[in-house]
């Protein structure tokens, strides 16, 4: 038999227990580790005056301009938008968006009514991000990441009807629990668990995977504890709960739906989960209460030269006036590669060849308004996703404005890179738009007739940013990428180990900042 070790055990708890176990399990023997972020920098020393432009105002651009005036630099911002926040972005009745190819959609949800067509959530564990919300005053609320009602679906599982997240999690985690108890209770594991371990790892099964006595997971009141009850307890007459029918062991092992369940317990994506209240662009509005003076909008970048003296950015004011230039001691270039490697720069060797490589990540949202909550009054789901093997991937329902009766927006469809993201950019707005009808009325039929208006993003046709997250293939050239050039530095989610994640955009910020200064400060 295989030696039990610790690579072995942490496999084996993760298999059964989930990721939330595993990543315990991890911590507990050395494996894994919190954020490093430890409080706000500090930035000492006088910078004398020193000029800084800074390139982009998302959340990298907005976090240097923040810290860099607080440590008494002259800075200037440059943003190609019309406002700040970057892919920190929400959409909301009366915003106009027009997508690369000239598709404009206008927002016609109704008041109060938003989609996040980038960043939709934020963890427990991103402590930067959360540190600047607390001090910028950003009100959160919590993000329902997992609800247990819910809805798991593939077309080629159960019929293609949806299963409730609950049912296949509970009767998964049973069925796998009696078979590795009776596996234990005959001696099959003998080798690898002790006599003295081998009691209490039956109890903790029975206990885990709810098993009466003889090890078995049946049909019980003990067991739709936790699945639901066919019916619910109640008080008078005819009060008794009825225990639900388990489903059937083979059907939930084949249906391969347990591989949505570990998608809730990765670190980034443990509960509680949160979100600024009224949109994630609330952020970028609490930064630009502080730094919005520094920034010039509509300003597109179209060169960046340095020399030994200083910084030139050339741009075009996109609201009519006219190419412009702007110099500085020293540059914080937060313009993603994507955009960065179609602008003339000379920039030196090995960062020029990071910037001319990095693909981006294709994704795609849709926000669907509907004319009322009938994943609630209907479906009794509050918050939470489901998933399906469809090609939307996925539906979250709305954390906020529970039991309202009006309008109500589902994030109606994620992509994540891989060839839906590619087919969806093809289409027109009304072609993806009638997609996400077609797939979603097969896991909620109420669709077409609840359907109100709807807006979709796909990130490669996003203008400022063509692309949702910068990949690294590899990490060859991820030392040269971040090295301070002469006197240029670039910060942002893609040069982070948090890619497509608002604290991976700031601790790269806060990383290039300090390193900048450190080299004004001491030569």
């Amino acid at each position: 038999m295989t030696e039990i070790t610790r690579r072995n055990l942490l496999g084996m708890i993760g298999t059964v227990a989930g990721s939330t176990a595993m990543y315990h399990a991890m911590t507990s023997m050395g494996y894994a580790a919190p954020s490093d972020y430890s409080g706000p920098i500090k930035l000492d020393g006088d910078p004398k005056g020193a000029k800084v432009l800074i390139l982009g105002a998302g959340l990298a651009g907005l976090t240097a301009a923040y810290e860099m005036r607080a440590a008494g630099y002259n800075v200037e911002v440059l943003e190609y938008r019309e406002k700040a926040g970057g892919r920190c972005w929400t959409l909301r009745s009366g915003d106009s968006y027009t997508e690369l190819g000239g598709a404009t959609q206008n927002v016609d949800f109704a008041e109060g009514n938003y989609i996040n067509p980038g960043p939709w959530r934020i963890p427990f564990n991103h402590h930067a991000l959360l540190d600047y919300c607390r001090r910028l005053k950003v009100p959160m609320e919590p993000f329902v990441q997992i609800n247990y009602n819910s809805y798991l679906h593939r077309t080629d599982a159960f019929g293609g009807k949806p299963q409730r997240l609950r049912d296949i999690k509970t009767d998964y985690r049973g069925h796998i629990s009696e078979l590795l108890a009776k596996a234990v209770d005959q001696g099959k594991l003998d080798e690898a668990v002790t006599a003295e371990d081998r009691e209490v790892l039956i109890e903790s099964l029975r206990s885990f995977g709810v098993l009466n006595n003889q090890n078995e997971y049946v049909k019980s009141l003990e067991t739709s504890e936790y699945r639901g009850f066919e019916k619910q307890p109640g008080g008078g007459v005819g009060a008794a709960p009825v225990a639900s029918d388990l489903l059937d062991p083979q059907e939930v092992l084949q249906s391969r739906l347990w591989a949505y369940m570990a998608t809730h317990e990765t670190i980034d994506h443990q509960a509680p989960m949160f979100q600024p209240v009224g949109g994630m662009d609330q952020i970028a509005v609490g930064f630009e209460r502080e730094v919005g003076d520094l920034i010039t909008y509509n300003a597109k970048v179209v060169a960046l030269k340095q020399d030994e003296n200083g910084v030139t950015v050339t741009w075009e004011d996109t609201a009519g006036g006219g190419q412009q230039t702007s110099t500085a001691d020293y540059c914080v270039c937060t313009i993603p590669f994507s955009i960065l490697s179609q602008i003339d720069h000379n920039l030196s060797g090995g960062l020029a060849n990071a910037i001319s490589s990095m693909p981006y990540n294709g994704s795609t949202k849709w926000g669907l308004e509907f004319k009322r909550r009938f994943w609630e009054q209907d479906d009794q789901i509050f918050g939470g996703i489901s998933y399906t093997d469809l090609a939307i991937g996925q539906i979250s329902y709305p954390s906020t404005g529970y039991f309202s009766d009006g309008p109500g927006v589902l994030l109606g469809g994620y992509t994540w890179r891989g060839p839906n993201s590619y087919k969806f950019n093809a289409m027109q707005p009304e072609e993806r738009l009638e997609w996400a009808l077609k797939m979603g009325e097969k896991i909620h039929p109420q669709y077409r007739e609840e359907f109100k208006t709807g807006v979709s993003v796909v990130w490669h046709k996003v203008p400022w940013v063509l692309g949702c997250s910068g990949i690294w293939e590899n990490r060859d050239n991820y030392e040269d990428a971040i090295k301070i050039d002469n006197r240029v530095v670039c910060a942002g989610e893609h040069l982070s180990y948090l890619p497509a994640w608002q604290e991976g955009a700031i601790l790269s910020s806060l990383d290039a900042i300090s390193r900048l200064h450190d080299k004004i400060i001491n030569g």
